[in-house]
């Protein structure tokens, strides 16, 4: 796919740290033998992801009510969470992770809840983010305002993929599962494959990572797979009014949207 002809400058790159919780475990059972970001889905597939809520990973109650619209989202964007590439795929580490994102994006940056309506960690599970997002997707004619993309957070589902992807591609069990999500995503708001794009898109961030990017023209034919068509799928229509963020103060869009972990939220030993 064609890159959009704007300049990008990393906000997650430079706050990348070494995050661990432990040594390494095998994939889930679903996801095991997977080595790179190839596998296919096939045509048709009809995989439905179980989706973990909100009170599977212990999240905090959100700091106020959550705002959900009476309207369907218009597309999908890919991010990456930009924290380390860990072997550790156990369904504990993602749920550790899904709280450490929660506490940063409440304590850190001051919001509600979580960013994102959906997190799919390295080892393949996927997790609610902002509360009731699982329940409006449900419904296929709702959904949750989000805080994951200026411009973009009450018409835009946001999917965070555990991991930093500028230099690597992620697992393939991930990759299956986030093209898992994304076809459910659009078979139940009537969204176009095609209208699945990455962060970068919007804003002034490196984020989902170039080697993610480069996935998206694979990712989006994916997911039509598993929607059962087999055409090409179209470039998506790129956006002729960009937020402001993009060419007057990168730099305060950095800070207003970084979403590194400081080191310590992902202790093993730290629950809610």
């Amino acid at each position: 796919m064609t890159s959009t002809p704007f300049t990008r400058l990393s906000r997650r790159g430079v706050f990348l740290a070494a995050l661990t919780l432990g040594s390494a475990t095998l994939l889930p059972s679903a996801a095991r033998a997977a080595t790179g970001p190839g596998g296919s889905g096939g045509r048709g597939r009809t995989a439905v992801p179980e989706i973990t809520g909100c009170a599977g990973w212990g999240a905090r109650e959100p700091s106020e009510d959550v705002v959900v619209l009476d309207s369907r989202p218009d597309r999908i964007i890919v991010h990456h969470t930009a924290t380390a590439n860990v072997t550790d795929y156990s369904r504990e580490r993602a749920h550790a992770l899904a709280r450490a994102v929660q506490s940063y994006h409440m304590d850190g940056q001051g919001w509600i809840d979580t960013g994102q309506h959906f997190t799919v960690s390295r080892g393949a599970f996927v997790l609610e983010g902002r509360h009731e997002s699982l329940a409006a997707l449900d419904s296929g004619e709702r959904m949750v305002r989000g805080a994951h993309c200026v411009g973009q957070n009450s018409v835009a589902i946001g999917i965070e993929n555990e991991g930093t992807y500028t230099a690597e591609e992620p697992p393939a069990a991930q990759f299956s599962a986030l093209a898992d999500l994304c076809a459910r995503v659009c078979r139940q708001y009537g969204v176009a494959a095609s209208e699945i794009y990455g962060h970068r898109d919007f804003n002034s961030t490196a984020c989902p990572g170039d080697k993610l990017y480069a996935l998206l023209p694979k990712l989006r034919q994916e997911v039509a797979r598993r929607l059962g068509d087999d055409r090409q799928v179209p470039l998506p229509r790129w956006s002729e009014h960009l937020p402001a963020d993009w060419a007057n103060d990168p730099e305060a869009a950095r800070r207003a949207l970084g979403e590194y972990l400081p080191e310590g939220l992902l202790d093993p030993l730290r629950r809610h």
